[in-house]
């Protein structure tokens, strides 16, 4: 169980996403520094309690029109070794000490996790309350997605998102980054959840997706 703690981290999360968002495909320049804006978000538990593990939705209030940005983020107490390229960044805790954020699509422990929740093995949790599901984040379809061994993700970034591979499994985990309003494409297994935009508006679409042949 993930414990949320009420405390400060320097710099904070959207500060280190306005330094590492300009560097990824899929982020849509506005010509201006980035501005995220928290706009949602689930948690999943780390079994062994070592990692966190956050799906955060921000929107940048830099742009003329709301985009709302799908970031997993990973928080580790020392470095992930092999994950150079997903390092967000680093900044400390008021209560853990220095952490390690990590894209979390290079964390084996959120993958992991992920794989378990469309299996329906790991219950998403609020973002900001310890030990409190969060019944909005659901899972649509079925799929027997469980590797033959330990996770290793390997994965690649392009202008329409994210894709995640890993040994045992036939097709790619892919990772929606920028999140639009609408339900799985037919015969995926899906996990789908909410964000609100600046204006107040809410919107619900798919997070994470595997195809039928996975």
């Amino acid at each position: 169980m993930a414990v949320i703690h009420r405390t400060t981290m320097t710099p904070t999360k959207p500060e280190l996403l306005a330094a590492w968002l300009p560097a990824q495909p899929w982020y849509a320049a506005t010509g201006g520094a980035p501005e995220p804006v928290r706009a949602g978000g689930f948690r999943l538990d780390d079994p062994e309690g070592e990692v966190g593990i956050e799906f955060m939705v921000v929107t940048d209030a830099s742009a003329a029109e709301p985009v709302a940005y799908h970031v997993p983020l990973t928080y580790r107490g020392a470095p992930l070794e092999g994950a150079g390229a997903g390092l967000v960044g680093t900044a400390e805790h008021g209560v853990l000490g220095k952490r390690w954020v990590y894209d979390a699509a290079h964390d084996p422990v959120a993958v992991e996790q992920l794989l378990a929740l469309l299996r329906g093995e790991a219950v998403p949790q609020a973002q900001s309350l310890t030990d409190t599901p969060d019944p909005s984040v659901t899972v649509q379809g079925a799929a027997a997605v469980r590797p033959d061994g330990p996770v290793r993700p390997r994965a690649a970034h392009t202008p329409q998102g994210s894709e995640v591979r890993v040994d045992g499994l036939p097709a790619a985990l892919s990772l929606t980054r920028v999140l639009r309003p609408g339900l799985p494409q037919a015969g995926e297994t899906a996990v789908l959840a909410g964000w609100t935009l600046p204006d107040g508006t809410e919107h619900r679409g798919v997070f994470a997706a595997l195809p039928a042949s996975a």
